[in-house]
């Protein structure tokens, strides 16, 4: 559920962003926070050393391999464990359904060769520093909370529903449950 979520309000915010101009370069807390559309060809960060196709392609396996992972494990996982993952999964395909889509909707490209739609954009100055230069989105807000809040509470995350904390569970096979029962005369 929180997968979807997130795809939804992602994908929503930024057809809002897209299609109203008025909304492109549009401050909202003067001096902190402003709208600024802008596409993003590259990765995070706007690290751009790789072809949009390529990054595209790596995007779809990454997450490919992370959701067969959580499917291939979700009995074990926790609640908290499941909405961070379902979180960061929900902002990959949001991110993803750019990269796949958006070329085509905006006429600049094919499949694959979509830019990641991006507008928050904390700007904040000091002096002639920016405090957070980048531009970002509602997908990428998701990503980077669960990853923080998988982080700070990784002891509680990766306990399992029954109590049990991953990893440390204990042997219980017949062997491992003797005792050595001696009778020595006191």
């Amino acid at each position: 559920m929180p997968a979807l979520i997130v795809l939804v309000l992602d994908q929503v915010t930024k057809w809002l962003i897209r299609t109203t101009p008025e909304l492109h370069n549009k401050t909202i807390i003067e001096g902190w926070l402003q709208f600024y559309f802008t596409k993003n060809p590259g990765m995070a960060l706007g690290i751009d050393i790789l072809s949009t196709p390529v990054v595209s392609i790596v995007a779809i396996l990454a997450v490919s391999g992370i959701l067969f992972y959580i499917l291939k494990n979700i009995e074990e996982a926790s609640v908290g464990y499941l909405t961070c993952m379902g979180l960061i999964i929900g902002g990959a395909f949001g991110n993803i359904a750019d990269r796949l889509f958006m070329g085509l909707i905006m006429d600049y490209g094919g499949m694959l060769e979509g830019h990641v739609v991006d507008f928050i954009y904390f700007s904040l100055q000091i002096g002639d520093w920016t405090v957070f230069p980048y531009i970002f989105n509602v997908a990428d807000i998701a990503i980077s909370s669960s990853i923080i809040l998988l982080l700070i509470f990784n002891r509680r995350f990766f306990i399992t529903q029954n109590g049990e904390q991953q990893g440390d569970e204990e042997d219980v096979s017949p062997e491992a449950s003797t005792e050595v029962k001696t009778d020595s005369p006191q």
